[in-house]
């Protein structure tokens, strides 16, 4: 069967009457899934990455210890936030009063006050101990001993030993503490320049990342353009999957037809010769079973057969019980099907099928001319894209702005780099204070050891003694230490405190309860210079506060800013135009028409012949009667087994012999007659059911087709035209898709990441995170936990020279009958010795 390009449209109408005519009449909705969605396009970010990543401090055990320093310092500093003083220090420096200073530090200098005598008495008490040890009056040994020596003893050595422990937690804390403002203060300076450049960068790129959105409207471009060469094809695969169910279901229905048909045929055909051979059979059958009943009968009717009566009720109902004569005749309906089926169903239907299949590869040829207009026309660019960086206001300070951050910028460094080297030094002198208050808490343990070691001994008075004053000395060598480094201890510790202080309770107190936004939206306390509005060039005044709160919320620039006024984004994303002279285009595809044979004139003329061929119309239960029948009515296997057993019981010989004889030809007319015959009654039982079951609705089912094949020819025409509109519309709306994409992507780039103004609240919080949680929390709590070590020096110093005289040999005087003499004792036992 000949095919030519031009059946593209019979084969598009064939498809839409299939579904309008058979499912579907006088639908209109348009069912676009064959095609599938819009891919997913994936643009490039235009805009630099300008998420600030939060910093945060993780929780850990010093938590407790920074929040006890913070409410120390509220109780410190009880004044609110100077906003006149500040004002005046940022305006007029020179105008700043000292009284003014001193009466918002008073609680500082009240600090100060007491560290002032801490540096003046506790060396001076050094000083004072060091001449009293060198004329050996001060800690020197008990003299004599009394009832409460041994509760004043222990209570000495207890509150020196809580004294000591309470050192040696502090000095741990130091330690710990000293060692993460070192840790943090690296991380924390490199952290600032980085929050400088992401505020810097915050609106300095704008025009030239919008220039780089519009450049990527290539995308959306090229991806239609991709398609628009596959367009021809993919509406042909469309059509083809949408309609190849039906026209799949038609074939088939074809295809069975007219295997039902060969089936019906052959059937028919098998029936007529199996009727011929039963026929003949018949007669030689009947003959031979007559003969073998006129025999038994006399045999068994003789009066010297014994136990013959069952035998005899058998034979005589040895005769034929089916009489295929009487069934109906099939020549008429033979003759009328005489060389049907003309045509080769199979071929036909597979020819057809592939006739459809190749559609996906017709359609090009048919659409070329459109498809080549349509791509000129998505070739173009909208006008309003051509100028979306060109038209953008040209922020004159976007220049001051980024000079402004660029100069603290620099600045900065060698700032941070002293910073840095500085706070090695001051780790350094932190890790070597702590080490010696550690060591007197050492001094401490070692001499109370060895002092109540010393006091345990009772055997060897030698090395009693020198236990109790080796302990004497090592803690006399802790109280010389105490001595010594008080005065560092207290000048680090008022330093440190001096400037932790002030940056929590002057800064991170103020940034954390929002004073500090306050005191810089509240016109004239910032100088112009530092004024946020002048810097960005804008029109009215914006408030740091509300950008700080809508920036966390992740508001776009745009409505910070209040720049809509000045841009007008969806003028320029308008695509209207653009999308309405694609439309244009795609209505021009346009297909001829031929005309569609599914079935064949061969195949028709089968079909015809099989409807008038009375095939339906058999007195089918006819045949069933006779084939419901057995062929003999008595069974045959049974009489001739019965017939021996008859043989061997009978008394006279010639009898059984001759019933062994007839017992034996019943067995061979079973064989040779009987089964051959049985045989052809169950083909001729296939054959008649066969036709029984399908004839009836084989008529019906072939007018059922040869109406719907009649019907989709004149259909064809109308239905094609539909299905190509409703195809073509649907491919235009899928590629409107990738154009609708690129405009989301263009709106959320500009308005959420190309002008976004996160990086403005997450660096407020990282300098608040870097400056409070970071370095000053660790910061205050080291010389918190260094101040503590420092002032409970002062009891360690008295509790361990009172706790030294009871190591040294305590002396009594004791009386007897001839003289008096004293003897030396050591505690808890004492023994004497002469004068």
């Amino acid at each position: 069967m000949a095919r030519t390009p031009g059946l593209l449209a019979p084969l598009l109408g064939l498809g839409l009457g299939l579904l309008l005519a058979l499912s579907l009449p006088g639908a209109q909705a348009a069912d676009c899934g064959s095609l599938g969605p819009a891919v997913r396009l994936t643009f490039a970010p235009a805009a630099r990455d300008r998420w600030l990543a939060p910093r945060t401090r993780a929780p850990g055990p010093l938590d407790h210890l920074y929040g006890t320093v913070r409410r120390f310092l509220s109780i410190v500093q009880l004044n609110p936030f100077p906003t006149e003083l500040v004002k005046a220090l940022l305006n007029e420096p020179a105008s700043v009063k000292v009284d003014e200073v001193v009466r918002y530090e008073a609680g500082y200098v009240v600090c100060a006050v007491i560290a002032g005598l801490y540096l003046l008495l506790v060396p001076t008490a050094g000083l004072c101990f060091c001449c009293c040890r060198g004329h050996r009056p001060c800690g020197g040994p008990v003299k004599t001993e009394h009832k409460e020596l041994a509760c004043e003893r222990g209570t000495l050595m207890t509150f020196l030993l809580l004294t000591t422990l309470v050192l040696l937690i502090g000095v741990v804390c130091a330690f710990v503490t000293n060692q993460r403002v070192h840790e943090q203060m690296g991380p924390s300076a490199e952290a600032v320049p980085e929050t400088l450049l992401s505020l810097r960068d915050l609106v300095s790129d704008i025009p030239q990342e919008l220039q780089a959105v519009a450049q990527q409207f290539s995308l959306p471009q090229n991806r239609v353009l991709e398609d628009l060469d596959g367009v021809a094809k993919s509406i042909g695969s469309t059509v083809h999957s949408q309609l190849r169910s039906t026209v799949q279901e038609m074939l088939a229905s074809l295809l069975s037809l007219g295997q039902a048909l060969q089936v019906s045929v052959d059937h028919l055909r098998a029936l007529n010769a199996t009727l011929v051979e039963l026929q003949e059979g018949q007669q030689d059958l009947d003959q031979a079973v007559s003969g073998h009943r006129e025999r038994l009968r006399d045999l068994l009717q003789e009066p010297s057969c014994q136990g013959c009566a069952e035998a005899l009720s058998q034979a005589q109902g040895l005769e034929l019980g089916a009489d295929f004569s009487q069934v109906p005749h099939v020549d008429d309906v033979l003759h009328r099907l005489k060389g049907v089926p003309e045509a080769n169903f199979s071929s036909m239907v597979q020819e057809e099928n592939n006739t459809f299949s190749s559609l996906p590869q017709l359609a090009p040829l048919q659409l070329a001319d459109t498809v080549e207009e349509l791509k000129k026309a998505v070739a173009q660019q909208p006008g309003g894209l051509k100028t979306l960086a060109e038209a953008f206001p040209n922020w004159e300070a976007a220049s001051r702005w980024s000079q402004a951050l660029e100069k603290v910028e620099n600045s900065s460094r060698p700032y941070l780099k002293e910073v840095q080297r500085y706070e090695k030094y001051r780790w350094i002198v932190g890790c070597a204070l702590c080490s010696v208050v550690l060591l007197v808490v050492v001094c401490n343990l070692v001499g109370l050891n060895l002092g109540i070691w010393g006091l345990s001994a009772w055997q060897d008075r030698s090395h009693l003694e020198a236990k109790g004053r080796t302990g004497a000395r090592i803690l006399m060598v802790g109280v010389g230490l105490s001595f010594f480094f008080a005065v560092p201890l207290i000048l680090l510790v008022f330093s440190t405190f001096l400037v932790g202080g002030n940056v929590q309770t002057l800064v991170c107190r103020s940034w954390e309860s929002g004073e500090l936004y306050e005191f810089v939206d509240t016109p004239g306390n910032l100088p112009s210079s530092m004024n946020l509005s002048h810097l960005l060039g804008l029109k009215k005044n914006i408030s740091v506060l509300l950008a700080y709160q809508q920036c966390r919320k992740r508001a776009p620039l745009w409505k910070v800013l209040q720049l809509n006024d000045s841009y007008d984004l969806d003028t320029y994303l308008d695509m209207s135009q653009y999308m309405a002279d694609l439309e244009k285009k795609f209505q021009n595809l346009k297909v001829d028409m031929e005309s569609l044979d599914l079935l064949s004139p061969a195949g028709l003329r089968d079909l015809k012949a099989l409807q008038s061929s009375g095939l339906s119309n058999i007195h089918y239960p006819g045949f069933l009667i006779q084939i419901q029948k057995p062929v003999v009515n008595t069974r045959v296997e049974k009489l001739a087994d019965d017939l021996e057993g008859l043989a061997h019981s009978q008394g006279n010989p010639v009898l059984g012999k001759q019933l062994q004889e007839e017992a034996h030809g019943l067995r061979s007319l079973y064989q040779e007659k009987v089964l051959p015959q049985q045989g052809l009654v169950a083909k001729l039982n296939i054959s008649v059911r066969a036709l029984a079951f399908s004839a009836p609705n084989l008529q019906l089912e072939t007018s059922d087709v040869l109406d719907r094949v009649s019907h989709l020819k004149e259909e064809l025409p109308a239905w094609a035209t539909g299905i190509l509109r409703n195809e073509s519309m649907c491919f235009l709306t899928r590629e409107m898709g990738y154009f609708s994409q690129y405009l989301a992507w263009v709106r959320e780039e500009v308005t959420q990441h190309i002008a976004t103004c996160q990086p403005l609240a997450g660096a407020l919080d990282n300098g608040r995170v870097i400056l409070c949680d970071m370095v000053a929390d660790p910061w205050n709590a080291f010389w918190f936990c260094l101040a503590w070590c420092t002032f409970f020096l002062v009891p360690s110093i008295i509790f361990a020279i009172k706790t030294s005289k009871y190591f040294h040999p305590i002396w009594k005087r004791l009386s007897s009958s001839s003289s008096e003499e004293t003897q030396l004792f050591h505690i808890p036992r004492v023994t004497s010795l002469k004068l």
